[in-house]
């Protein structure tokens, strides 16, 4: 990456930070840590710093889950802020697709990543929703949605559409085996997905001990 993108990737960065002011689970330290883990797979893969970077900053900067479900927000805004700093169109092109791509819609529903470096922006995303920073996202989200812990009432659902997946409002447990556990078997770069198996088994691990405390027996 040459001094100019760099220049850039620092004052996106800047213009990021000042933004972001969601929940805990979609602040300004999940977007570092994406960008953290975006860049060390970036250089294992041999991708586009550039692009990857970009990326992963600008991955959140305006989730569907805080507007009303709108996918459009994200890549506008992120086409707004790059084209602010002069990106070159086929650079913003290419990012605005990662960020329209990037988020899980429902077990049923396939998305994947058409380049190597929207991959590893998706795998560094999803690596962050896996994991013992995974189950404090989750509910972190579920308290900002007044969502209960968990009732047994009320299970899961494997949704095939993404409209089903988007209105779903069930308790923060389900969300584990409606989306986190599926995740390491989505992961598209061999050094997610070995980074991905560890954090698998800490949830299962996790959950084993959340039913038992639940039922009584510990």
């Amino acid at each position: 990456m040459n001094s100019e993108q760099q220049h850039i990737i620092d004052q996106v960065a800047h213009d990021v930070h000042e933004r972001m002011s969601g929940d805990s689970s979609h602040d300004w330290w999940h977007i570092f840590r994406v960008w953290n883990m975006a860049k060390r797979l970036c250089e294992i893969e041999k991708a586009d710093g550039f692009v990857v970077e970009l990326g992963a900053l600008l991955h959140d900067i305006a989730d569907w889950k805080f507007h009303d479900g709108d996918e459009t927000v994200g890549p506008k805004v992120a086409r707004e802020i790059l084209e602010s700093h002069g990106v070159v169109s086929d650079v913003i092109d290419h990012v605005c697709e990662i960020i329209a791509t990037i988020s899980f819609k429902g077990a049923g529903v396939a998305t994947p990543m058409r380049t190597l470096e929207g991959k590893i922006v998706q795998d560094a995303d999803r690596l962050d929703a896996i994991g013992a920073i995974g189950i404090a996202r989750t509910f972190a989200y579920g308290g900002d949605k007044d969502r209960a812990m968990y009732n047994p009432d009320r299970p899961h659902a494997l949704h095939q559409n993404k409209d089903d997946y988007f209105r779903d409002d069930g308790a923060t447990i389900n969300h584990f085996y409606e989306k986190l556990l599926l995740l390491k078997d989505r992961m598209n770069t061999n050094a997610a997905k070995e980074l991905a198996e560890q954090r698998h088994q800490f949830m299962e691990t996790y959950l084993q001990e959340f039913f038992s405390e639940w039922e009584g027996k510990k």
